[in-house]
């Protein structure tokens, strides 16, 4: 089994590492929040109070962070885990970052003689816990090949989407139909329910015709719905909105650079933001349901 560093620890880095430790893997951690540590390590993680310390002996290290620029400090600063790292070592990171950064951190890698993909996820926490997520990875060919079982431990489907970059493309793209998804969805059930609808028996009708769509299957944003979905638990936990603005941030960056029109895309990027900026970038994204029910906003 390979000993693998995980710098990342939160809401999705902590369940992925403890799929890890499950598999029979020695995983060395690290994050800056001690506490996030410790919770790893009674899992069965060997702690470390700095990155490059949890990197010592891994021939595998996987990153979860929550920006490019955050990944960019990790890997290519002065003290930067690239110059810690033995030749050879293959580097997951499993982040939503730029596309554009992760084509600059594989040149990086290459020039340190290490493997580095980039393969972020689709799922959210409750995936990461289950492991089933899925992977959308960038890398060659062969990169993928040793990146592919490794992932494998954390996830259900690992797809590769082509070379550096290619992954952070595709998720930019799967989240922003995504967001376009939450948004409609939101609204036709708030629609029904202003005229007298219960939400449950809406969403079976919608589920059985040709509005069907994965968040009426899956993540159902009306409380009381679905048991298991963050509505049903006052939008806590899940894919926070502050996480979704940034994604479709991401989106619109790679709409300008190709002058691809992205119209519906733009809207829920509009609606995402109030949201947001009515104080609630720290809820499930699904909680854009109160933006539409009794004017909660």
């Amino acid at each position: 089994m390979a000993m693998i560093a995980f710098i990342g620890l939160g809401n999705m880095g902590l369940p992925m590492a403890a799929n890890l430790i499950r598999a029979g893997h020695q995983v060395q951690v690290y994050d800056l929040q001690p506490e996030a540590v410790s919770r790893a390590a009674a899992l069965g993680a060997i702690p470390h109070t700095t990155a490059v310390a949890a990197v010592s002996h891994a021939n595998v290290v996987i990153s979860m962070l929550q920006s490019g620029q955050q990944i960019e400090a990790l890997y290519s600063s002065n003290k930067g885990l690239f110059g810690h790292l033995a030749p050879g070592c293959l580097v997951i990171d499993c982040s939503t970052i730029e596309a554009d950064t992760a084509r600059k951190m594989a040149d990086m890698a290459t020039k340190h003689g290490l493997d580095f993909v980039d393969a972020p996820v689709s799922g959210g926490v409750a995936g990461a816990e289950a492991g089933t997520l899925t992977f959308i990875v960038g890398a060659s060919e062969e990169q993928f090949a040793r990146a592919q079982p490794v992932l494998a431990h954390m996830g259900k489907k690992v797809l590769h989407a082509g070379p550096h970059g290619a992954g952070q493309v595709a998720k930019a793209c799967n989240n922003l139909l995504l967001a376009a998804q939450m948004a409609a969805s939101c609204e036709a059930l708030n629609l029904g329910m202003a005229h007298g609808l219960d939400a449950a028996v809406l969403s079976e009708i919608i589920q059985q015709s040709s509005g069907n769509n994965w968040v009426m299957e899956h993540y159902n944003p009306v409380p009381g719905v679905m048991e298991s979905t963050p509505a049903s638990h006052g939008y806590h936990g899940g894919f926070q909105v502050s996480l979704m603005c940034k994604d479709l941030g991401l989106a619109m960056s790679l709409s300008q650079a190709s002058g691809s029109p992205v119209p519906m895309g733009s809207a829920a990027r509009a609606l995402f933001s109030f949201h947001h900026s009515a104080g609630h970038g720290g809820l499930d994204f699904s909680s854009l349901f109160r933006f539409y029910h009794q004017g909660e906003d």
